[in-house]
């Protein structure tokens, strides 16, 4: 997930050391052709290449934990300009580690998302056509401050036959150059090459993947709007955005407030620089009273701070909001408040402001949520629930390269299934479409078939 503005613009060379077009080149050649080959690989070789990976990862333990100490430390600096959500979002050890290295098993125990057969029609005895799933080939992927991304976008190149060409935030590549150091290692005892798996650590690297669409398939920017339309406007290969989060909560007329407060506050600070963490609430001015005065309460204990409206600052400490909070992602302990007189506005409000990522309603009134849930325009509309549910893994996608806020799928958390595409096969003995046309022409029979 990502958290504020500052996530992934290019790096300066701090961080970075000089390469060259034809390395990169090199690079990304090598991994179309072991994508190939791990596309072909079946199903059991991949896992266990993803078994390899996880207990290579283990094993390296104690380089990577050291690298990403040494990031920490240079990242906390002044002179390197790391906001602090960020520098939160680097740290990689203890349960962190652990629970990423189990993610890696248990992808291993989702279906194969390559070779699903989609379509089976007869279109004349003897002529069948299917479509069936196949890898996209190789993905290039855009992300922050997070050196778990690497683990997880790796693992969910590995399972779905794609390669991936990996590039980090400046902040991360100590941490990330050992990660993949050590996925390389474990592919090497496996049957896929650990070509399929690559790190890029510059900014020259970066734009010069950027300009090869004959061997980037896809690319995913996870960073701030601004570095998604950049990448979009700098490229011809297809870009898949994950841009700002900005999350919204209403508290409707008919909402419970206790249940309120507790996924309002969940949804601020289980994890502030996430970019599923909600940024605003509305509340309906019929419970502004009693909402606002307990979400105040516990605001002040969990030490959040309230930009609001003025009805908002009636009832609760805080700081007067002005018009850019409404579309602005925090990425920390801060959420902007602002009191409606119905759902329809405060709907008005959320397609305005919005970034399409998760909106909630809060009621207990069932046919205002499906209006709610109909209306809003968002990858994700809960109801009663915290926004930060909106992830690969509580989806149970086993991981993710990220979240599309695009209205074409695929949308939302994007896990094995949208790393795959699909394509016709047909086979038929003899058949022409001379057969089918003109006077005489045979007619299709077009029957379904069985979808094996």
């Amino acid at each position: 997930m990502r958290s504020g503005p500052a996530a992934v613009l290019l790096p300066p060379a701090l961080f970075s050391r000089a390469s060259s077009t034809s390395s990169v080149l090199e690079v990304a050649r090598s991994a179309r052709e072991a994508a190939r080959k791990l596309a072909a690989l079946p199903l059991e070789d991949r896992n266990d290449a993803l078994n390899r990976v996880a207990s290579a990862l283990e094993n390296a333990k104690t380089e990577i934990e050291t690298a990403n100490k040494s990031d920490c430390e240079i990242a906390a600096k002044p002179e390197s300009n790391v906001a602090p959500p960020l520098q939160a979002r680097l740290k990689f050890g203890g349960s962190k580690f652990r629970d990423t290295i189990q993610g890696v098993r248990d992808l291993m125990k989702l279906e194969d998302p390559i070779g699903r057969i989609q379509l089976h029609r007869e279109l004349d005895q003897g002529l069948v056509l299917k479509r069936k799933t196949v890898p996209l080939g190789v993905l290039g992927i855009i992300f922050e401050a997070r050196p778990d991304a690497a683990v997880q976008i790796a693992s969910l190149g590995i399972k779905s036959g794609n390669g991936v060409l990996l590039k980090c935030g400046r902040e991360a590549v100590g941490s990330c150059r050992a990660i993949v150091s050590a996925i390389k290692d474990g592919l090497k005892t496996s049957k896929a090459s650990p070509d399929v798996v690559a790190l890029l650590t510059t900014r020259e690297e970066t734009a010069e993947m950027m300009k090869m669409k004959e061997y980037v398939d896809l690319i995913i920017p996870r960073g701030s709007n601004s570095f998604v339309q950049y990448v979009m406007q700098n490229t011809d290969i297809p870009v898949l955005g994950h841009a700002d989060g900005i999350c919204h909560i209403f508290v409707d007329k008919a909402a419970e407030i206790q249940k309120a407060v507790e996924i309002a506050t969940d949804s601020k600070i289980q994890y502030p620089s996430a970019c599923n963490a909600v940024e605003t609430i509305l509340v309906h001015e019929a419970v502004a009273k009693q909402f606002l005065e307990a979400f105040g309460s516990r605001a002040e204990k969990e030490g959040i701070e309230i930009r609001g409206c003025q009805g908002t600052l009636k009832h609760v400490k805080g700081a007067e909001a002005v018009e850019a909070d409404w579309s602005t992602e925090y990425g920390d302990k801060i959420v902007s408040v602002k009191i409606v007189p119905s759902m329809e506005s405060a709907m008005q409000h959320i397609n305005t402001y919005g970034s399409r990522h998760t909106d909630c309603i809060i009621t207990e009134d069932a046919s205002a949520a499906a209006v709610f849930q109909s209306q809003v325009d968002a990858a994700g509309v809960y109801w009663n629930c915290s926004t930060r549910f909106a992830d690969g893994f509580r989806y149970g996608f086993g991981a993710e390269v990220g979240i599309s806020t695009s209205m074409m799928p695929p949308r939302g958390p994007v896990g094995l299934e949208g790393l795959v595409t699909y394509r016709y096969i047909m086979t038929g003995n003899g058949h022409v479409v001379k057969s089918y046309t003109g006077d005489g022409a045979k007619p299709f029979t077009h029957k379904n078939l069985p979808l094996q």
